[in-house]
């Protein structure tokens, strides 16, 4: 799917990116307005487009002052597959984060970021998922031996410590990763690129405020917070 227009894998015409911006605007919008708003598509390819939606009857138009503007006719039966068509994104968001709910052990975070996140994935690309599971006793131990260390995670210290994956649950876990690719792939036709990481490698991670640190606290769209258990909605604000 292409992430910087998901109507591309319903239609290859410019009715789909103007449906989809009608249908997240919710108000009326004339055309050097929509062409502002749409992925793709010049101005005389919009009005024309326009044209054969409003003669379908699924957008109406208005004389406003000196301006004709359009609007999406949300009680047209095929209204409905405007509003999908704008959820598309949102709902790879959904279905990835309910898998991860069902996993027997979950992550202590996740979250989507890099192109897709950014709605720049084309054709094919990877969405890239940032998962971070509990660390091993190993780590812990390791990671112990480091008072300074210790010191720099604050609250999180606790969690860390508490939370530990057993070798069975680091083999579920190794499966359950394999298996969400398989589906993400079906679900929209790009690959799946895991960074899988321990909770202890992400704090360093986050100490050091590294690269991808930086750019996961700017682009990233959360999936799951052990810490704050509710299901998201994903607003179209957020995410369209």
């Amino acid at each position: 799917m292409d992430f910087t227009d998901p109507s591309l894998a319903i239609t290859p015409t410019l009715d789909g990116p103007v449906l989809i911006a009608l249908a997240l605007a919710g108000k009326p919008f004339t055309v050097s307005e929509l062409a502002n708003k749409t992925s793709r598509g010049s101005e005389i390819g919009i009005r024309r487009s326009l044209g054969r939606l409003v003669a379908q009857g699924v957008v109406t138009a208005t004389e406003m002052g000196n301006s004709r503007v359009y609007n999406l006719n949300r009680e047209h039966v095929a209204a409905k597959i405007a509003v999908d068509m704008s959820d598309l994104r949102s709902e790879v968001w959904r279905r990835i984060s309910r898998q991860i709910e069902k996993w027997a052990v979950r992550p202590m975070y996740a979250c989507v970021f890099g192109s897709a996140a950014r709605h720049q994935a084309e054709l094919s690309s990877d969405i890239d998922l940032l998962l971070i599971h509990p660390s091993t006793f190993a780590e812990l131990s390791e990671a112990q031996k480091s008072r300074s260390f210790m010191e720099s995670l604050g609250m999180w210290a606790n969690v860390v410590s508490t939370r530990i994956m057993t070798e069975a649950q680091t083999k579920a876990w190794d499966k359950n990763v394999d298996a969400l690719d398989g589906l993400v792939r079906s679900w929209t036709g790009n690959p799946l690129q895991v960074v899988s990481i321990s909770a202890i490698e992400w704090s360093e991670h986050r100490r050091r405020r590294s690269e991808i640190y930086q750019e996961i606290e700017r682009d990233e769209v959360r999936l799951y917070d052990e810490f704050a258990p509710i299901t998201y909605r994903f607003p179209k604000r957020q995410l369209n």
